[in-house]
């Protein structure tokens, strides 16, 4: 079976949901004016931050962060249709038209389709927000050779080994909303004396790309990856500015 067994891709954005129908970009950090708090029009709220005033997906298409489930449904009324259903997280409300891509070419030898969740991404770095759900699905004609499908996103992957069926896989414990201010605590290091679970935010709980910029540290290059947490430090080992770059 080729790409010509699933339906139309007009159809399939036609068919796409976004499962949260509105986000707001929380606040991180201190207000504008006390120790800490972020340069006078940078940050401080949904008006003002990275990727404020742009339009929801003015980028181009990029796997979504985190895929949370598959789960394909059999439709005997539609003469034996299936309906494949991929739910994930993106990183802000910046991203748009979720959607399932096939990257398998002809009969797979290990009968699995392969299908990326991707979405249009933001055009600019955006705020520290809590991750947002999206959902999206695609018809599979009758027919097809396929016993399971694969569905990958930009840091992760889940499978579903027989059809129809369904499969998850836990959320991340941290989405880094409130994460300004706190202590970063690399993997295998021990939190300062003092640093409390609450006031810290461990690199083991990050299970997506991370970019770490020390005072010392320079940059190579700043090529934009909206999957990607940039957290810059402090001498003490404080996140004093950060964004999804």
């Amino acid at each position: 079976m080729t790409r010509s067994k699933l339906l139309s891709f007009a159809s399939l954005l036609a068919a796409t949901l976004l499962s949260v129908p509105a986000f707001s970009q929380q606040q991180s950090g201190p207000p504008q004016g006390q120790p800490g708090g972020p340069p006078p029009g940078y940050g401080g709220g949904p008006s003002s931050g990275p990727g404020a005033g742009q339009p929801p997906g003015s980028g181009p298409p990029a796997p979504v962060l985190i895929v949370t489930s598959v789960e394909v449904l059999r439709s005997d009324r539609a003469g034996g249709i299936d309906i494949v259903r991929a739910r994930g997280l993106v990183t802000s409300g910046l991203w748009g038209q979720p959607h399932l891509l096939p990257i398998t070419q002809g009969q797979p030898l290990d009968g699995v389709l392969d299908l990326v969740f991707e979405a249009s991404s933001p055009g600019t770095p955006a705020s520290l927000g809590s991750f947002m759900a999206v959902e999206a699905i695609l018809p599979v004609e009758s027919g097809h050779p396929y016993k399971g499908v694969r569905i990958r996103g930009g840091s992760n992957v889940v499978a579903l080994k027989t059809l129809p069926g369904y499969a998850e896989t836990p959320a991340p414990k941290e989405d880094c909303a409130k994460c300004m201010g706190k202590y970063f605590i690399a993997k295998g290091a021990n939190p300062p004396a003092g640093v409390t679970a609450d006031n810290s935010v461990r690199e083991v709980d990050l299970p997506y790309t991370l970019r770490v910029i020390k005072p010392t540290d320079g940059i190579a290059s700043y090529v934009i990856d909206p999957n990607r947490l940039t957290l810059v430090l402090s001498e003490d080992g404080r996140i004093i500015d950060a964004a999804w770059d």
